[in-house]
């Protein structure tokens, strides 16, 4: 028997939108990951991650100099490196977010810190550095859908759990009816 040709189209793109939702989350989670883990390891070579020295000025200015240089990129570096892992692996996903939104604000602060080295015409024109930092409001969008779906399954969960398991104990229908038939 043949198939009908006009058919198989729909079955192909039905199967990629259920490809794609069941493994695009994942597939989001894990590209952010690489990215924090990219970006961190570079950071572990002198002069290799082009905002080093700008991310070194900045964790100066947001710690009042009390971090030598060295010790802020390396915190630095432990913290973007082990969000990557945390993404990559899927482990302490809300924990992760929270650290990573905490990250992206403080990436944020050179535009306003240093808006001659991030602009070349405040505020629209931005130089590479910049727009190094601008590319985050990607992150940014990607962690906001994350977190509505690791939260919304939590909200679910909790919501499904009540339904099922409810903090009252519910009258079962047979002893509804005995109770009726008393009256």
């Amino acid at each position: 028997m043949m198939s009908n040709p006009r058919r198989q189209p729909k079955n192909i793109e039905v199967s990629v939108a259920n490809w794609l939702l069941n493994h695009s989350l994942t597939v989001l989670r894990i590209s952010i990951g690489v990215v924090y883990f990219w970006f961190g390891v570079l950071k572990f070579f002198p002069g290799l991650s082009p905002a080093q020295d700008l991310a070194i000025r900045t964790i100066q200015i947001l710690t009042f100099g009390l971090l030598p240089d060295g010790v802020a990129l390396f915190l630095l570096t432990i913290w973007e490196v082990a969000l990557g892992i945390a993404f990559i692996t899927g482990v302490w996903p809300r924990l992760t977010l929270l650290l990573m939104f905490a990250h992206l604000a403080g990436t944020a602060t050179p535009l306003f810190f240093f808006p001659q080295e991030t602009f070349t015409r405040i505020p629209y024109a931005p130089t590479l550095e910049g727009q190094y930092i601008l590319k985050n409001v990607v992150l940014v969008g990607s962690g906001v859908v994350l977190a509505a779906a690791s939260w919304g399954k939590a909200i679910c969960h909790v919501a499904e759990t009540a339904v099922l398991k409810p903090d009252i104990p519910r009258e079962s229908k047979s002893s509804s009816r005995s109770r009726q038939s008393l009256r």
